[in-house]
């Protein structure tokens, strides 16, 4: 069936008074205006640090990348070029990898965040992952924050010659995706990889994106399974199906814009079990919504603000992927 009609500004403010005490009981931090360059991550990733204050270092080939991102000592660790990557690099526990400049990162394949908590990645180009990479791969990890990176293909080759652009799986959670660009692809962002990983995921895969554009990618903006999300404040142009929620997945969509796309959000495509999902002040351009189940999460468990839908497009394509920060 076709979804609910947006709130009312009156059921908006009652729910963001509800937000806000939320946010006052759990004495969190009040979240940074929109468009700033955050320090720290707003949504479900808050509270991670990466490496925090510990000293930088600076590395341009890939063997010296690998060397400085091992290990679960607090390290920054600074890309300075592009490098080409068959496959991924691992990255341990509390690190901070971060591009120096506008045009640093990787092409050809991409990172992985394998059973390791509290990582940061920021101001990275990540381009043409060549399957079975990823552009970047959380799994089995915890406090993971994504943030001003631009993800990029080709839609030149086909569908699976290139993986996803950022998957997040097996029982990951407490991650925040903000302010990155994923641009011409066919597979966006997959969090939950498989209908039958209920006994990893359910409780877990808890992901907020926030201020990121998705230009021309085919799907999953994101595909959602088990978990909870919260898609606010994104920008999406060229989608032929944007936000899925399924196999019992709750999504909260909440004031985006969507432009040249099929379905902006469906919960009941290519699973078995339907998903839920819960509309709120969005842009939707004209396109369709499938929402057969209407979600019971509705306020987020911190601290956040989500400007209106008709300031997300300057917001958006001024300030989100690298070179931003």
């Amino acid at each position: 069936m076709r979804t609910v009609p947006p709130r009312t500004h009156a059921q908006r403010s009652a729910l963001a008074a509800a937000a806000a005490a939320l946010a006052t009981t759990a004495v969190l931090a009040l979240p940074q205006a929109a468009g700033a360059a955050e320090t720290s991550p707003i949504g479900f990733g808050a509270g991670t640090t990466g490496g925090g204050g510990a000293s930088a270092v600076t590395v341009s080939t890939l063997a010296a990348f690998q060397s400085a991102v091992t290990g679960n000592a607090a390290k920054v660790v600074r890309v300075n070029g592009l490098i080409s990557l068959s496959g991924q690099v691992d990255i341990g526990s509390n690190t901070t990898v971060l591009g120096v400049g506008s045009s640093s990162g990787f092409t050809g394949g991409g990172l992985r965040i394998k059973e390791e908590t509290n990582v940061v990645v920021r101001n990275l180009n990540i381009s043409k992952p060549v399957a079975p990479a990823d552009g970047i791969t959380v799994q089995e990890s915890t406090r993971v924050w994504i943030d001003h990176n631009s993800f990029s293909a080709d839609r030149s080759h086909d569908k699976d010659h290139y993986d996803g652009l950022l998957d997040i799986n097996h029982g990951s959670d407490n991650v925040t995706v903000s302010w990155n660009t994923f641009k011409e692809h066919f597979k966006g962002s997959l969090v939950g990889h498989s209908d039958n990983n209920a006994s990893e995921d359910t409780g877990r895969l808890r992901v907020t994106y926030h201020h990121n554009h998705f230009s021309n990618v085919y799907s999953r903006i994101p595909s959602l399974r088990f978990g909870t999300g919260h898609f606010y404040n994104n920008y999406v142009n060229g989608a032929e199906t944007a936000c899925h929620s399924r196999m019992g997945a709750q999504m909260l969509v909440e004031n985006n814009v969507f432009r040249n796309t099929g379905v902006a959000v469906t919960t009941n495509r290519s699973s078995d079990v339907d998903g839920y999902a819960n509309l709120r002040g969005n842009d939707l351009g004209g396109a369709a919504t499938e929402i057969s189940r209407v979600g019971s999460f509705t306020t987020p468990p911190y601290g956040y603000s989500a400007e209106p839908a008709s300031s997300v497009v300057a917001a958006v394509t001024s300030g989100a992927g690298a070179g931003k920060l």
